[in-house]
């Protein structure tokens, strides 16, 4: 598609100077922090950050280009059910506030896997950062491919210069500021989207089109029902909140415990706003496009060119704004790209580099850098594979269910049970790490058929195909249609069950990994009473009424 002269110049500005500004926070921290060359002010911000610049880091480091680009195509396709996640994001930053960031604050820890080692031994710390490191380059590559494709799509660009580019700009202001550079970058490109998400939602021709098209089955082979968004995605976002190195590094960095709890309830406000804006998007998709579907017709390739196409179809005559969603898009990538190489950075220095060696923190401090270099550079080669992945959305979700899932048991088991010694952690990782892959790899080869998944009503019937060739788009090729629907009978019936809802992998993967042997461990290590807000609440209240006057009856 090609936009007009003036119309391009307006486009490439706008997204020009995101890049510039996120690039320029980068050098601004690299200056004023020239004399604090420490890994910890490097890694975690000097624990000087406050509430409000941390929970929307928090907000952005996740919410990346498979919210602006995925989640609109799944509702597109599946209908508006994945609005039930926000009763899972609530869930997780209950969960997250009252029961792990309590023990990981409290111990001051820079790496979260410090805690395995000091909970079960070092087997188990290294066996838990290497699964980290293994599922954030592959969530990374997909992140990273994910603007590169919406790029290419509204603007021309080479596919694999926009990847190559996306990697380059994140990892120079990553590697050159360190977590504050991530942090305030993460503040700027969340205005970007809040601007984007106002433009999709509100303006054109739209009519705001509600359906949920999800029961309340309990079937678990069904992909999307009330209970596989509410549990499942409870269970993969407090894997993400509670434990993932990216998150807790982030709020570990708040000066107070009190201020890293009001980043996360904080930064629920947005995810909830931005979750919304993203469903009703995909509203709109359905409401312009659901008789003449692009996909089926051959104008887009993949699904996640849906909102691409959405916005040159609509927006391409207002100069600017295909800009701004390609800057929102790629501004999504930015901070999750480079809250995940910070994140590899830090675990690499605490888990694998410090036990072993005896470097000054200057030395330390110049190590992290090189490995934000290193990690930048292996992300953008992982973005290859992404490309093989299909769906964005379900892979990236799936690859925290299978790799996230026996982690939070891990940890849930170490600071719920102590009881748990670390014969029981290894063996309850190592199975629910066996069954989550084995659940994950078979739903991959007998995937859920149509009526499982029930798929939204598309059709072409309203296209006019003459114009087809006016919209230069990456395929003309009829995607490959669902076969029919039949019913399993005999020995087939076993492989039906391997067809599990992928929101189920990090349930699976969590349940099997808690287990564990009786052994006394230290009271700082697991979750105590006074960590909780209930306790805090009750004695508040308990002190409030015992300062009242006494009262004499005669």
């Amino acid at each position: 598609y090609q936009l007009p002269h003036s119309s391009f110049n307006t486009d490439y500005l706008v997204f020009a100077l995101m890049l510039l500004v996120s690039a320029a926070v980068g050098v601004y921290y690299a200056w004023t922090d020239r004399d604090q060359r420490s890994s910890g002010n490097f890694l975690i911000g000097g624990r000087r950050m406050t509430a409000l610049p941390v929970s929307l880091s928090l907000t952005a480091s996740f919410m990346s280009a498979i919210t602006v680009l995925s989640n609109p195509a799944e509702v597109y396709r599946y209908g508006a059910s994945i609005g039930f996640y926000i009763i899972a994001f609530a869930m997780a930053v209950l969960v997250t506030s009252e029961v792990f960031m309590p023990v990981f604050y409290r111990l001051t820890i820079t790496s979260t896997y410090e805690y395995l080692e000091l909970r079960f031994n070092r087997a188990t710390r290294l066996m838990g950062t290497l699964l980290f490191i293994v599922q954030t380059i592959l969530y990374t590559g997909i992140v990273i491919y994910a603007p590169a494709l919406a790029l290419n799509q509204v603007t021309g660009m080479d596919l694999w210069g926009a990847v190559i580019s996306t990697g380059v700009v994140c990892t120079f202001y990553c590697t050159m500021g360190g977590l504050k550079a991530v942090v305030w970058t993460d503040v700027f490109q969340v205005g970007f989207w809040i601007k984007k998400q106002h433009n999709e939602c509100f303006t054109a021709e739209q009519t705001v089109l509600i359906f949920f098209s999800t029961s309340f089955d309990i079937n678990p082979l069904r992909r999307h029902t009330f209970w596989t968004i509410t549990i499942g995605g409870t269970f993969i976002w407090v894997s993400i909140y509670g434990i993932n190195q990216a998150q807790v590094q982030r709020y570990n960095s708040c000066k107070s415990l009190i201020h890293a709890k009001l980043s996360l309830y904080t930064n629920l406000l947005g995810l909830w706003s931005i979750l919304l804006c993203s469903v009703f998007a995909g509203m709109c998709l359905y409401s312009v496009y659901k008789k003449c579907d692009p996909w089926t017709a051959g104008l887009v390739s993949a699904p996640d060119q849906l909102m691409p196409y959405l916005v040159m179809d609509i927006l391409g005559d207002y100069p600017g704004l295909p800009g701004l969603f390609v800057a929102a898009a790629y501004s999504g990538s930015l901070s999750t790209v480079s809250s995940s190489i910070n994140a590899l950075a830090a675990v690499t220095v605490e888990d694998l580099i410090k036990p072993c060696t005896n470097m000054s923190e200057k030395h330390l401090s110049w190590t992290s850098k090189g490995l934000s270099l290193l990690y930048g550079a292996l992300c953008i080669g992982m973005a290859a594979l992404a490309s093989l992945m299909g769906g964005i959305l379900q892979a990236a979700v799936s690859i925290f269910g299978v790799t996230g899932g026996p982690l939070l048991g891990l940890f849930t088991l170490g600071i719920l049970c102590p009881f748990a010694n670390s014969k029981g952690a290894v063996s309850g990782l190592l199975s629910g790490l066996v069954v989550s892959l084995w659940v994950g790899i078979t739903a991959q080869i007998y995937p859920p058929s149509p009526e499982m998944s029930r798929p939204l009503s598309l059709t072409t019937e309203g296209c006019n195909l003459t114009t087809v060739d006016s919209l230069n788009w990456t395929s003309t090729t009829l995607p490959p249609q669902p076969s029919s629907i039949t019913t399993v009978h005999g020995p087939l019936l076993a492989e039906s069950w391997y067809s599990l809802s992928y929101l189920y992998f990090s349930p699976i993967g969590t349940v099997i990994s808690i287990r564990g042997c009786r052994l006394g461990v230290e009271s700082r290590l697991t979750l105590m009473k006074e960590d909780t807000t209930v306790y805090h609440l009750f004695r508040f209240f308990k002190d409030r009424v015992s300062a009242l006057p006494a009262v004499t009856w005669c």
